[in-house]
């Protein structure tokens, strides 16, 4: 996700609604915003709520940011009409029954001339893993649909968004999950799963904000099997 392409600046008042482990609630915490770290699984917020103090603590935040967490339910989120600058929702409509009613409440909560950012898995990719395994997706709380670019920007459409843009990212993540619905997706310890969660996790860990061959590898792979689509849209001013 693209944080510059969402107008995110510091003291803006942010939601990362589903944000299940904090990864970009923490990067916008990390650029100065006031951001809410929104989920309905209560174990996976306390670790983002400690995570929050340990990037106080290490002098990893501007000053004047200010984070926090809290728990409910994505169709009543309990937040004020246009309380939020920017909103975040990613990977997560793609669980959510109600669909078309959570995106009314992100918008809801977002203020007239606010920017949201909506990440999906995207179709192809998503496809080829639902035709390699059933139980990719036949598990409680996991993803219900498959969306079409027209058909995501459609729905926000209709509930008053103004699309700007798209994206795709996670090119060399597609890959990965190909292999595991191949082997089977609980079987985490085939020899060609471990070696490649190995170099996924080196990346994500060892490269952040250099160029590399895999930072390299997965611009030239995103627009062609990028794992997750991401919109970026606006609401109209009042």
């Amino acid at each position: 996700m693209d944080f510059d392409r969402l107008g995110l600046r510091p003291g803006d008042r942010v939601i990362d609604m589903g944000c299940g482990a904090g990864r970009h609630a923490f990067e916008m915490y990390r650029r100065g915003a006031d951001v809410i770290a929104f989920d309905q699984d209560a174990d996976e917020l306390a670790g983002v709520l400690e995570l929050f103090g340990a990037m106080k603590e290490a002098g990893e935040v501007p000053d004047g940011a200010s984070a926090d967490i809290k728990e409910g339910d994505a169709l009543s989120l309990p937040f004020a009409d246009g309380e939020f600058d920017r909103v975040v929702a990613s990977e997560v409509l793609e669980h959510i029954p109600a669909d078309i009613q959570a995106i009314g409440e992100l918008v809801r909560v977002l203020r007239p001339g606010g920017t949201m950012a909506v990440t999906v898995p995207r179709w192809l990719p998503e496809v080829v893993c639902w035709k390699l395994s059933d139980d990719y997706h036949n598990t409680p709380g996991g993803h219900i649909r498959i969306y079409s670019d027209k058909e995501l920007i459609g729905k926000l459409q209709n509930a008053g968004m103004v699309f700007e843009g798209i994206d795709y990212a996670h090119g060399l993540h597609s890959p990965y999950w190909w292999l595991k619905c191949a082997v089977g997706v609980k079987n985490d310890n085939h020899p060609l799963v471990k070696a490649y969660h190995q170099v996924l996790v080196w990346d994500i860990m060892k490269t952040r904000g250099y160029s590399t061959a895999t930072r390299l590898a997965e611009k030239a792979l995103n627009p062609l099997i990028g794992k997750s689509m991401v919109l970026y849209l606006r609401k109209p001013d009042a």
